[in-house]
């Protein structure tokens, strides 16, 4: 069992909606089991993580909770840069927070992967019998056109958000290149090991990189007469 320090893949998901909805409860709910009646508004952005298992693989969840308050909105842009999967979270008890959805998806493909895996959030379900206001039809239709994932949680009574977190990094995780176990230790490609960040770039981008850098070298013993025979 590896320590917290140590994971085969790092996943970063990033929280977006209106202030108030309920992102920091669902994010404490999850990592930490626990709800916060007099939670305050996010100022800036909060992160948490933690480890989860997929496939034999550690996977370390890193989850950024973005402010939903309009003063804070111009900061958060560099938060989605890196960032694999998004929850876009409203309140099914505030229609305003559910028309809002789409400001937050343009802030969100404005400024995030065009691969970021997105599943839509409709939060507080344990009020549905007295205060609804958004219903599920409604936001698994908007969920379906725009295409990506839908769920109704509650971060009180912790309905469906394990299962939510868990659907979203398992589905990015099915978009990642896998580690070769049968490869490994006898140079075979394998995917990020003990943390390792990776990069990937074309093989023509590898190539062209390793011939810029041999030109150079040639420019440079030519342009110094031979370096050696001076």
């Amino acid at each position: 069992m590896l320590s917290d320090d140590e994971y085969d893949y790092l996943f970063k998901l990033v929280l977006i909606g209106d202030s108030g909805v309920g992102k920091s409860n669902l994010l404490s709910r999850f990592t930490t089991n626990e709800f916060n009646l007099e939670s305050k508004s996010t100022i800036g952005v909060e992160f948490a993580t933690k480890n989860i298992e997929i496939d034999k693989h550690t996977i370390k969840a890193q989850i950024w909770d973005t402010s939903g308050q309009e003063r804070y909105r111009a900061i958060t842009g560099a938060y989605y840069r890196g960032a694999v999967g998004a929850l876009v979270v409203y309140d099914i008890t505030r229609q305003q927070s559910f028309q809002n959805v789409m400001h937050w998806l343009k802030e969100l493909r404005d400024h995030a992967s065009q691969e970021i895996v997105i599943m839509l959030i409709g939060n507080k379900v344990d009020l549905a019998e007295t205060s609804r206001a958004v219903t599920i039809d409604e936001g698994g239709a908007l969920a379906e056109q725009e295409g990506f994932l839908f769920m109704e949680t509650s971060a009180l009574d912790a309905t469906n958000v394990e299962k939510a977190f868990d659907t979203v990094f398992d589905t990015i995780y099915a978009n990642v290149p896998k580690k070769n176990k049968d490869s490994e230790g006898e140079g075979g490609v394998s995917g990020p090991t003990g943390g390792e960040r990776i990069q990937l770039r074309p093989p023509s981008v590898r190539r062209l990189s390793r011939s810029s850098t041999s030109d150079e070298k040639n420019n440079k013993a030519q342009s110094s007469g031979g370096g050696c025979c001076q």
